[in-house]
């Protein structure tokens, strides 16, 4: 079984739902992890329900990302590997489809067990893998830990669950370090950024444990921030996706930028790349949208790139050691 096949993408589950709601149109929307299997599962509902199945071939960066042309273009729309928001503004429309992962995690837990050094623990996942959490909780604390699967903010729809841009239930002070269950560097090394804790990778996958290591990025974010230190010209890029539009911030930066002596523009756009904001020649950016994109994209846009409380210190108005990981935060 490769990792993708892993997961619950319920098929019989969206066959009822379009049965009983009887649309016209469906429309998909995949992360990229899950878009091979898309033209697979629109042939499975358009052979069993006789209906017109569409796919969105858009980036899909999470909930807060939804394809709101196929949207629009269709009676419901199944969102793939991503629970919904508290803010999503067209949820009787959209079934999200969590894609539960069937992986054993015991193994990798035990694994983890030898690699701890802290005795408080604190275990977070992303949705795929929310569910096998008190699996893991029960073999550490077997092995003598204790164990907190902690509850978010209003954006988080089950505990010890985390987002790329909201880390808040990683915040319980009583934590010495906090083990990640599951694959990649992104979410894991977030955390290690907002919290300054030790954070470990448990692969249930490739059954490893590593502990992840932010230094690299810190530095990198130290030199977007000295480059941008004599910025006069600023651009505030302000995403107009669902769950990121965060004009309410801009427009506050905005004014910050103004009472520094800087000249500041608000850029609006959808999907945010180098090369969309090529054109606008500024000194600095200031990005209000997916936290995650300064940090992730560091060096590749035309002028540095800075998180709000980033441009905070440039302007004065935060010290270097107050430095915090910009979060997309509920209630």
């Amino acid at each position: 079984m490769s990792s993708s096949e892993a997961f619950d993408l319920k098929i019989e589950y969206m066959i009822d739902v379009i049965k009983r709601v009887g649309p016209t149109n469906v429309g998909l929307q995949f992360p990229e992890g899950f878009k091979r299997r898309a033209i697979g599962i629109a042939s499975r509902l358009e052979d069993a329900t006789d209906t017109a199945v569409e796919i969105s071939a858009n980036p899909c960066y999470g909930a807060c990302d939804l394809d709101t042309a196929l949207i629009d273009n269709n009676d419901i729309v199944f969102h793939f590997g991503h629970s919904e928001l508290n803010d999503t503004t067209y949820s009787e429309k959209v079934y999200f489809i969590e894609a539960a992962s069937s992986v054993n995690v015991k193994e990798v837990a035990a694994k983890a067990l030898d690699i701890l050094e802290g005795q408080h623990i604190g275990l977070i996942t992303t949705v795929q893998h929310v569910h096998k959490l008190n699996d893991v909780r029960r073999v550490l604390e077997d092995g003598g830990k204790q164990c907190v699967i902690a509850i978010g903010d209003s954006r988080m729809a089950y505990p010890g669950q985390i987002l790329g841009c909201n880390f808040s239930s990683a915040r319980n002070e009583d934590c010495d370090e906090y083990l990640y269950i599951g694959s990649g560097e992104f979410h894991p090394i977030g955390v290690s950024l907002a919290t300054g804790r030790p954070v470990y990778v448990a692969d249930p996958f490739v059954n490893e444990v590593h502990r992840v290591d932010h230094s690299k990025i810190l530095r990198q974010r130290s030199a977007s921030i000295a480059k941008s230190l004599d910025a006069s010209l600023v651009g505030i890029v302000v995403s107009t996706k669902t769950g990121q539009n965060r004009m309410h911030l801009a427009l506050s930066l905005k004014e910050m930028a103004k009472r520094h002596g800087k000249e500041a523009h608000i850029l609006s756009m959808d999907l945010i790349t180098p090369e969309q904001l090529l054109q606008f020649k500024v000194d600095v950016y200031v990005n209000t949208a997916c936290p995650r994109i300064a940090i992730d994209e560091t060096g590749r846009f035309p002028a540095p790139m800075l998180t709000p409380p980033e441009f905070e210190i440039v302007c004065g108005e935060r010290q270097w050691e107050e430095l915090v990981f910009d979060e997309i935060r509920g209630e």
